[in-house]
């Protein structure tokens, strides 16, 4: 038996000696790459088919959920609309009640304003008058 084990790692290069192009690019493209590109294609039919399905099949569903959330805003309306004509009363009778505070310190600073201007303030009447409503509010 011969030992063949000479280093050819340290063989000088040369004309005879061949580069390793395993990896090199190339612009053709390889056969593998077709059977790829056909499965790839394959599976994207495959799963537009799913798609297409599982959208038929849930169609229904959809209306449904869509029609359980339309009784249930109609329910929330029907529930809301007595809250917002309380809301609304509230609203109208807080206002009404900031709007006599507020006349009422109107005058207590025109009073103090004229004391110290040292005049002798005029009685303002005071209005008994029930401020204006909203039509259906009391």
């Amino acid at each position: 038996m011969t030992d063949d084990t000479t280093n050819h790692d340290q063989a000088e290069p040369g004309p005879t000696s061949a580069a390793d192009e395993t990896f090199a690019w190339s612009a053709e493209p390889e056969s593998n790459t077709s059977g790829a590109s056909g499965q790839a294609r394959e599976w994207l039919t495959q799963l537009q088919s799913m798609i297409e399905d599982l959208a038929t099949q849930a169609a229904p569903v959809i209306r449904e959920v869509g029609a359980k959330a339309a009784e249930l805003a109609a329910m929330a309306g029907d529930k809301a609309g007595p809250v917002a004509q309380r809301a609304a009363v509230l609203t109208g009778q807080a206002g009404q009640k900031l709007a006599e505070r507020s006349r009422d310190l109107a005058a207590e600073l025109r009073r103090d304003q004229a004391a110290e201007d040292g005049e002798v303030p005029k009685d303002e009447p005071e209005t008994a008058e029930e401020p204006p409503t909203v039509a259906g509010v009391h």
